[in-house]
């Protein structure tokens, strides 16, 4: 090295020397190297000597990447650092930067919008190859808005012009469920068997969710967040499903709502039991286990030939055999000693009569001395086909006790004859209005005769306040002979605009719910 008499730009030093190697000016008491010392004026034109620190893309003597190579070679950094943090091993990886490569024509990229197509390239090959990874999830990591995302997710199915449940499968609900078991906190120090046993249980669950149409049409990360409660509580591990549902990304209202759901539906398949009169939403849970040793064995029986049996034979005599046909046998009903029991479906009324209403006795029965009833550990029994995946066809051709029509479209049921009523009501009271002298005058004035008067005003003052937002518009919309069947979808908005304001300014309808 050679020595400089400049002084240090960091400690006035100096005790500058030259590295014979890089060129750069070096202090030997500090250690700092002197910025642009080794810079070098372009002279003789554009075919002049270029000093280190001006060159684009230098990183020292010996280094030159033009600007697409570096620009490349950063986007692949960024393609691994978030393919990283969402779990995804090499050759996953290496699929994305490909897509990516193919996309922009090996250009890849830099700005706000490349993160966003990292995402949603790592999302279109994680589904072709049938792996799980919810969209949301990917939002969180790459820190977008999932609607944006989802925006160039459609746009790179397009380009690629992926079509069909062959090159772009549906979300797999199963392996999604399968992944959050895995990854989850709550069941982090489990053992493996109790993990393994827990999974089957909400394969079975999930896939009975998918037949009961709590998919259809709607996201499929709270019903995940649903099963992973349900289960969890099964199996005696504390969940809470506000952290469930922050674990794998889902709405916590939403995800309450599904739980919701979830137990109804196991209501319903209570009812087909001896004691389901008595099961409701609030002991639900103590009874989940019961209920679902019957589905699943009513989901392993072979089918019957519904020409030769009636749909009540089978629910009794068949289906419910091999789980309590032996329960409602008169010496299980008056109690026997404990020893001579011989099957399950013993224990399994006994267990079934410590559960309920989260009590040891059951109303109306009496018991011999020595008899105990033992809770039915034994329950889950994890041979059904429903736990493992099964194709949609294969998972509807199973019975597990409920045949549920799609939530989404009950509720547009009772919400058209909700509409159907009003409308019935909104007729009443114009012609009420526009024929005094009708039948329903005549009953106010018999009504009048025989009772005080102050009475009848008080129930019309009463009638008159049951009237919203809602009844008012139905009115005009009759007054203006629009049809029934176009008032019951409930387009108020356009049917106002159309028929009454004549295309003109109108007010925004109310957001409120009518009553």
């Amino acid at each position: 090295m050679s020595s400089s008499s400049r002084g240090c730009t960091s400690c006035r030093s100096n005790s500058l020397v030259r590295d014979d190697i890089t060129g750069n000016l070096i202090c030997a008491t500090c250690g700092i190297v002197q910025e642009f010392d080794n810079f070098d004026a372009q002279l003789g034109g554009l075919n002049g000597p270029q000093g280190t620190f001006v060159r684009v893309g230098t990183a020292g003597t010996g280094t030159l990447y033009s600007y697409k190579e570096k620009k490349v070679f950063e986007a692949q950094k960024l393609i691994d650092y978030f393919t990283s943090r969402l779990g995804l091993s090499g050759p996953i990886s290496n699929d994305v930067k490909t897509m990516i490569a193919r996309i922009t024509d090996e250009e890849f990229g830099q700005g706000d919008w490349f993160p966003i197509l990292i995402g949603a390239c790592a999302y279109v090959v994680m589904r072709k190859d049938n792996k799980s990874l919810p969209i949301a999830e990917v939002a969180s990591v790459i820190g977008t808005d999932i609607y944006e995302l989802g925006r160039m997710v459609a746009r790179v199915v397009d380009f690629l012009g992926l079509k069909g449940p062959q090159e772009f499968p549906e979300f797999d609900v199963v392996g999604s469920f399968e992944r959050a078991v895995r990854t989850s906190l709550s069941f982090s120090r489990l053992g493996r068997d109790k993990v393994e046993r827990i999974r089957k249980q909400g394969v079975f669950l999930v896939q009975c969710a998918v037949k009961w149409f709590l998919t259809t049409g709607r996201r499929p990360l709270p019903v995940v967040a649903a099963v992973l409660v349900l289960v969890g509580e099964l199996n005696g591990v504390d969940t809470r499903i506000e952290d469930v549902a922050r674990e794998v990304h889902a709405n916590v209202s939403t995800s309450r709502l599904r739980y919701r759901e979830l137990l109804e539906s196991l209501v319903e398949v209570a009812q087909a039991l001896p004691w389901g009169k008595d099961v409701t939403l609030k002991n639900v849970v103590k009874n989940a286990p019961f209920v679902i040793q019957y589905m699943e064995r009513k989901s392993m029986a072979k089918p019957i030939d519904m020409t030769r049996a009636t749909k009540e034979s089978e629910v009794v005599g068949v289906d419910l055999g091999d789980v309590i046909s032996e329960c409602l046998r008169k010496d299980v009903e008056y109690g026997i000693d404990v020893n001579s029991r011989e099957n399950d479906s013993q224990y399994f009324e006994a267990g079934h009569e410590k559960s309920m209403e989260g009590s040891g006795e059951v109303r109306g029965r009496k018991r011999k001395r020595g008899f105990e009833l033992h809770a039915c550990r034994d329950w889950w029994n994890g041979k059904s086909e429903l736990t493992k995946k099964l194709l949609l066809r294969q998972i509807l051709e199973k019975d597990v006790g409920l045949d549920a029509l799609p939530p989404s479209f009950v509720s547009g049921c009772r919400v058209y004859k909700r509409r159907r009523k009003k409308i019935n009501a909104a007729k009443l009271r114009i012609k009420r209005v526009m024929d005094p002298s009708g039948p329903d005058l005549i009953e106010s004035i018999d009504i009048c005769s025989s009772e005080d008067a102050r009475a009848v005003k008080k129930r019309n003052r009463k009638r008159v306040s049951d009237v919203d937002w809602e009844d008012l518009i139905i009115e005009t919309l009759l007054l203006h002979e629009v049809r029934e069947e176009e008032i019951e979808k409930g387009h108020y908005n356009t049917l106002l605009e159309v028929h009454v304001f004549n295309g003109g300014v109108m007010p925004e309808v109310p957001a409120t719910k009518a009553k």
